[in-house]
């Protein structure tokens, strides 16, 4: 029978030295909080148990941060690690097993690391394990003192130790394995004799050697994963970290990064092969990106669908919108929220495109607004083309028809519906409903000829 596996995530801290009002859990490597990374990468063992320990803005955590599977314990006034693990005691009174212990702010951390440590643990039956690292230079970090046989003695706080221990350079990494029984019994154990006043949950360590019980010290490979956050330059530095490791993974998947250092890739976004994207490119949120796309450069794409072969032009901004497969925007255009381009559709320089709809080669080239809309297909939008949407209380919708050419500097005054295959004039403001096949023209819509679009296009057939 398999060993239950429990996880805590230690995450009730303020962080001081973030000088932030906000949780230092909350702080954001790669678009997504410290916390929710940490999670992901534990979720990933399925735990029988898992649960944060909460404190600093407790409810705001739990919001970002909750899910299914993830229970939450309350550390109601923060006196140190040992403290903040027998807060959430009450969600293990019946659980028999392993519970491993990890910090709320190391983003980098990874399943396979952590798997590989519970292994460890558990091959060995040790009924505690630490996870070290060692560093060049290990700083504030609690120190790990081995016997001379190698064996681990105890872990000491770098305020607390002496100028020998200090010298030592492995050091803890805050994530541990331990058996529930023994975890439980030992944090009711702890003492508060340090220069904080604090409950340190390494100090179980020495509760184990002292009675004979088999610990380990499992060295992690890599420094950089098992890094915490401690500080806004340590976050920066994290965040390069990451933003490294992101682009080289999408230039394995077959992405091509014209200027690999000037690409901002979010944890979510997802790229299709073949893809190229330019310098200066911002890739944010949920963005997914097809194959065979090209994004030019100096744009800013922030929770956005967009299928194959689609040409994102030089600085573009796209915000939850939807562009179909060998859609081309840009360059200098903005599409917001709810902009829907079909495919084999336009949008050129200068555009803005809010809560429409633009049909199948549909094509808005120069220097329009195009906002609560909906546009048929094959239609073509005049420069300086604006949908007047809003009348200082309300929002309306214009509705344009397939085919519909519409003149330069047209002002369409919603609500509209422009029926089928209409042609408006230039600068011509329409306040009234067209019906399908008409020419609109002058400013004051003073004449609507029916049936002009037929005659105009069978002129145009004699001629050829």
């Amino acid at each position: 029978m398999q060993t239950a596996l429990g996880v805590v995530i230690l995450a009730a801290g303020l962080g001081k030295r973030m000088r932030s009002s906000q949780a230092k859990v909350l702080h954001r490597v790669a678009g997504k909080p410290l916390l929710a990374r940490v999670l992901h990468a534990t979720q990933r063992l399925h735990p029988d148990r898992l649960v944060a320990v909460i404190g600093y803005q407790a409810a705001e955590v739990q919001r970002v941060c909750g899910g299914a599977g993830i229970e939450f314990a309350l550390q109601r006034e923060q006196r140190g690690t040992g403290n903040a693990v027998l807060a959430a005691r009450s969600h293990f009174c019946d659980f028999r097993g392993d519970i491993l212990i990890v910090c709320g702010d190391t983003p980098l951390l990874t399943t396979a690391t952590l798997n590989g440590f519970i292994q460890h643990h558990r091959a060995r039956h040790a009924t505690l394990s630490v996870l070290t690292v060692c560093l060049d230079d290990p700083a504030s970090y609690g120190r790990v003192i081995r016997t001379s046989d190698g064996q681990i003695h105890r872990i000491v706080e770098a305020r607390d130790a002496t100028a020998e221990e200090l010298a030592v350079q492995e050091i803890n990494t805050s994530i541990y394995c331990v058996q529930a029984d023994f975890l439980f019994a030992a944090l009711e154990r702890l003492q508060p004799l340090n220069a904080q006043g604090e409950y340190y949950l390494t100090d179980i360590v020495a509760q184990a050697v002292s009675t004979g019980l088999p610990t380990q010290a499992v060295r992690a490979a890599d420094p950089g994963e098992v890094g915490g956050i401690n500080s806004r330059e340590e976050l920066a530095l994290m965040e390069k970290t990451r933003q490294a490791q992101l682009r080289s993974h999408w230039m394995a998947a077959g992405v091509t990064l014209e200027d690999p250092d000037t690409v901002y890739f979010d944890e979510d976004v997802t790229i299709g092969q073949d893809t190229v994207i330019g310098p200066n490119t911002h890739l944010k949120g949920k963005t997914s990106i097809g194959a065979r796309c090209h994004i030019d450069g100096s744009a800013y794409i922030e929770d956005c669908r967009i299928g194959d072969d689609v040409h994102v032009h030089f600085s573009v901004v796209l915000s939850e919108s939807e562009l179909g497969n060998q859609a081309e925007v840009g360059p200098f255009a903005h599409l917001r929220k709810g902009a829907v381009l079909a495919a084999r559709a336009e949008i050129g320089n200068f555009v803005e495109v809010k809560k429409s709809f633009i049909g199948e080669h549909t094509k808005a080239k120069h220097l329009s607004y195009i906002g609560d809309a909906e546009i048929g297909r094959d239609a073509n939008i005049g420069a300086g083309t604006i949908t007047c949407n809003y009348d200082g209380f309300h929002k309306y919708r214009t509705k344009i028809g397939d085919r519909v050419q519409v003149g330069s500097d047209t002002t369409l005054v919603a609500p509209l519906t422009i029926h089928d295959d209409v042609y408006i004039a230039t600068a011509t403001t329409v306040r009234h409903d067209v019906p399908a096949g008409a020419l609109v023209f002058n400013t004051r819509q003073e004449a609507v000829r029916e049936g002009w679009t037929a005659a105009k296009r069978a002129k145009e057939a004699e001629k050829k």
